[in-house]
């Protein structure tokens, strides 16, 4: 074969993202033997497998790796020439979508965002993952569109925009022996302690700001995520600080209660970030304009 079909490399390139033909199919709105078909040719067109399947899902070859910034480039510079693709149309788009976020932005903006989408974009899918250190790649690479919560560390050649501030408080158990609606340092520091130890969170302020306040705490547990905190601390008499907006959902889920800290512990911005590659990306504009949206402002 002399020709490459440049429909294919957006096979490849799905299949690269997503390390599944029936994901890359789903996301170019093809039949998967559709995009099967392209697999096959350009297998053999490069003679080689370019993807095995593993327990891991369909993973590059050596080849596939090496040829693959040079297939993502042509990719981009189409989307650029191309003005055809220069708009979405959410109402009639099969399109996913995949959005680093915290187990707290799963908790408190998921819900609002995939009802929108019911509504407005019924074709369009949304996939989570968590952010890690590995997020700032994914971005960069397209593996993921769109990253939420507090990332102070991407810094260049990625944008960010502001959706709403956070600040924290305490929760404990409403039954809570010896805390009412307020309590004083002493009392503070007299408790045991829950900490979260979770990307992404704006959490790192906390321990820091005590730190610098010279404010020990007698920390009994440490938690990956703030999923199970609510159940921990209203079967305890723990102390955990959170952000106030899962506090508040939090404390509507289980007997637990929002007190305020005794000291002052500073805000932060929860932000959508992406890479300056799909900055212009239609599909991705349209995303960061509903997140703005639904989520500017929240308080």
């Amino acid at each position: 074969m002399s020709k490459l079909d440049l429909d294919w490399l957006a096979v490849f390139d799905e299949v690269y993202k997503t390390a599944s033909v029936s994901k890359a199919a789903e996301r170019l709105g093809i039949a998967q033997a559709a995009a099967s078909t392209a697999l096959n040719k350009l297998r053999s067109h490069f003679d080689d497998r370019l993807f095995a399947r593993t327990a891991l899902g369909m993973q590059p070859t050596p080849f596939a790796q090496q040829i693959r910034p040079a297939l993502a480039e042509i990719l981009a510079q189409l989307e650029i020439a191309h003005g055809s693709r220069a708009t979405f149309d959410a109402a009639k788009a099969r399109h996913t979508f995949r959005i680093c976020m915290t187990d707290i932005s799963e908790v408190v903006l998921l819900p609002r965002l995939l009802n929108h989408m019911r509504r407005v974009a019924p074709g369009v899918h949304i996939e989570t993952e968590n952010i890690s250190t590995q997020t700032g790649r994914r971005l960069e690479d397209g593996e993921v569109d769109l990253a939420i919560g507090f990332m102070p560390q991407l810094d260049a050649g990625f944008y960010q925009q502001a959706l709403f501030a956070q600040n924290f408080v305490c929760l404990v158990a409403k039954n809570h022996p010896r805390i009412g609606t307020k309590f004083s340092k002493k009392g503070f520091v007299a408790e045991a302690h829950a900490v979260i130890t979770s990307s992404g969170t704006g959490h790192a302020i906390v321990g820091k700001t005590l730190a610098r306040l010279g404010v020990e705490r007698d920390v009994v547990v440490q938690l990956s995520s703030f999923l199970c905190v609510a159940r921990i601390v209203a079967q305890t008499e723990l102390v955990v600080i959170v952000p106030r907006i899962l506090g508040q959902i939090l404390a509507e889920q289980e007997p637990v209660k929002l007190v305020e800290p005794p000291f002052s512990l500073p805000s932060y911005s929860v932000k959508q970030h992406w890479h300056e590659r799909f900055h212009a990306d239609a599909a991705n504009a349209w995303l960061r304009r509903t997140m703005a949206e639904l989520f500017s402002g929240v308080a």
